[in-house]
């Protein structure tokens, strides 16, 4: 059976310094809500485990989706902007399988890291506009071996 992965980039952030601090503009948590509000929708996602980068754009987007979804969010220290996708993708390949994750997280770690995971290359990533979620399948997270299932923006969920 395969498994879910979605990967997801945080909505719309404001300039700032450090990067680290930016945070989402009105428009970044309009962007989030409208992807939580079609997630919450599905249910093909019960047990989905959400985590997010610990720069705070990240965490606020997953805090939307979280309370949307009624589940928990958890910090994942690997997920920055200048983080490898090949390390990401080593720790997808330890984790138990049987539970749908998303990830939040930035440019360009989130179109790298789906190009890792399908291409089998970073180079062959995909651009994600701001709160964008591509959405890949696979029986096992090893590069090049996740499907592409499906890849939204925010919109055209509105």
């Amino acid at each position: 059976m395969a498994e879910r992965l979605l990967i997801m980039r945080h909505g719309e952030a404001g300039p700032g310094s450090p990067d680290a601090e930016r945070e989402l503009t009105p428009r970044g948590l309009q962007q989030v809500r409208r992807v939580a509000q079609w997630l919450s929708r599905r249910d093909d996602l019960a047990g989905l485990r959400l985590l997010a980068s610990p720069y705070r754009r990240a965490r606020q987007s997953a805090a939307v989706l979280g309370e949307s979804l009624g589940v928990e969010v958890e910090t994942l220290s690997i997920i920055t902007p200048d983080d490898s996708p090949h390390a990401v993708a080593d720790w997808l390949l330890e984790l138990p399988q049987g539970r749908p994750l998303m990830l939040v997280s930035h440019m360009p770690l989130v179109g790298a890291l789906a190009g890792v995971l399908v291409e089998g290359r970073e180079d062959g990533g995909l651009g994600f506009p701001t709160a964008a979620v591509a959405e890949l399948e696979a029986d096992i997270w090893a590069a090049g071996c996740a499907r592409l299932a499906r890849f939204v923006t925010p919109g055209e969920l509105g």
